[in-house]
């Protein structure tokens, strides 16, 4: 019989989320024989913004495909996926504007219909004239 050690979840513990994402991108790199791997701000930002539902081993298996991804050793927030089931969990936990989240809310569903603006309009339920009047002021893309 073992003895039992409570852990609270990632999510609780924000000091060991970076400490732990840079152990194993480094891990990751000497596995593979590849040079160091480093974070931008941005990318250590949108680690820290993430609920990790799947605790640490979600926070391993994101960063080990972002070293993936990158490019030039440096993994950049673009290079970071998330769960995409989690998505939700995401948006409620992140403060933004009103204005923030429309914009977020539409560019993802730009691109998920391939800038089809009429398509994102109706699937939005809002005018097309919004949408363009957003990419047309630079508040879109």
């Amino acid at each position: 019989m073992g003895l039992p050690i409570e852990l609270p979840p990632l999510r609780e513990r924000e000091n060991d989320i970076l400490i732990l994402a840079k152990h194993f991108a480094d891990e990751f790199a000497k596995e593979n024989k590849l040079p160091k791997i480093s974070f931008t701000g941005d990318a250590k930002e949108k680690l820290m913004k993430y609920s990790y539902p799947g605790n640490v081993r979600e926070l391993k298996a994101m960063v080990e495909l972002a070293a993936v991804m990158c490019e030039q050793g440096s993994i950049k927030a673009d290079d970071i996926s998330y769960n995409s089931a989690r998505r939700e969990d995401l948006l409620l936990t992140e403060v933004k504007t009103l204005k923030q989240y429309t914009h977020d809310i539409i560019t993802y569903y730009l691109k998920k219909n391939q800038d089809d603006v009429m398509q994102t309009a109706k699937m939005l339920d809002v005018g097309k004239s919004t949408i363009y009047k957003l990419i047309q002021n630079g508040e879109i893309r």
